[in-house]
């Protein structure tokens, strides 16, 4: 009982944290900008790398984790064009419906992953991250611009790939894995700088999140969720189960799949012409359900 308060307290009372600062003490919406640019390009790169670098990926069937994960994003995708459809959505809807219906918050999966397995589980979590960011940023990419009626363009979805500071944490992690690690000196300080991502992340969720933003289509939203929170991650167990993935890699993966959908992807929404009001909502109702639904799931996956 121990090990799972210390699991999920934490988490959702940063998130809460973050809430009461953004209306109480934090309220410059500057002040939150620059938390969200220094955590993305600065402080979780530097967790990515820094635990993906300790992994012996000789003993990983990243193989059978790529299968998984990748699997499990393109029916989702699949699934939430259909939703979309079904539903009679315009273009911009549409586009934050696969948002909400395959991102996922890494602050959010690293802080519980490390709380219930601890640094191997951290590594893992990032491990999962550095396959799930490529994937999501190619299937969203041309989701948008197929979406709008333009045409991809490989050159330039490789270049918005190569630099997302996300993927160059993982790929600079695995990097020093396939070497033995990262360098002494180098290490300590990428960890001291991955230490900070987790709580400024979790902070900045809770001073993103617009609780006046539910009533925005609501049965959308719920539909959404229960993709996202519930079908997303059963699929990502049985997959693993079916690709033969060890027990705690497999639940760290499905945990990883059944995280809320990124804060984000509001910004996304609004500078590529999404749903943005929609959008927030979906991260909002999200962030509040995955409250119960992931101590539900580690308590299902520790079984």
């Amino acid at each position: 009982m121990a090990a799972w308060i210390n699991a999920f307290f934490p988490t959702f009372a940063l998130i809460g944290l973050g809430i009461l600062l953004r209306e109480r003490l934090l309220k410059d919406q500057g002040v939150w900008a620059g938390l969200d640019r220094l955590t993305f390009f600065v402080l979780l790169p530097s967790l990515l790398a820094s635990s993906i670098s300790t992994v012996n990926l000789s003993q990983l069937p990243l193989g059978a984790l790529a299968g998984t994960i990748w699997t499990t994003l393109g029916l989702a995708t699949l699934s939430a064009l259909l939703l979309s459809r079904l539903l009679g959505h315009n273009r911009a809807a549409m586009t934050s419906i696969v948002q909400g219906g395959i991102r996922f918050n890494n602050y959010v999966a690293l802080a519980v992953s490390a709380g219930l397995y601890g640094n191997e589980g951290l590594a893992f979590g990032g491990v999962a991250a550095g396959l799930i960011v490529p994937c999501v940023q190619v299937i969203l990419t041309s989701v948008f611009v197929l979406s709008d009626g333009g045409r991809l363009q490989p050159l330039k979805l490789l270049r918005q790939i190569a630099i997302n500071p996300l993927i160059i944490g993982c790929m600079v992690g695995f990097a020093f894995a396939a070497f033995g690690g990262m360098p002494a000196g180098l290490f300590p300080l990428a960890r001291s700088l991955g230490q900070a991502a987790l709580a400024l992340g979790l902070l900045s969720v809770g001073g993103g999140l617009a609780i006046g933003a539910l009533r925005e289509a609501p049965l959308t939203q719920v539909l959404v969720g229960i993709q996202k929170l519930l079908l997303v991650p059963l699929v990502t167990f049985g997959l693993a189960r079916l690709f033969g993935l060890a027990p705690e890699i497999a639940a760290i993966a499905t945990l990883t799949m059944a995280m809320p959908t990124a804060s984000t992807s509001y910004v996304m929404a609004r500078v590529m012409g999404g749903d943005a009001r929609l959008m927030a909502a979906m991260i909002t109702l999200q962030h509040l359900a995955a409250i119960v639904s992931l101590p539900l799931w580690a308590l299902a996956l520790g079984r």
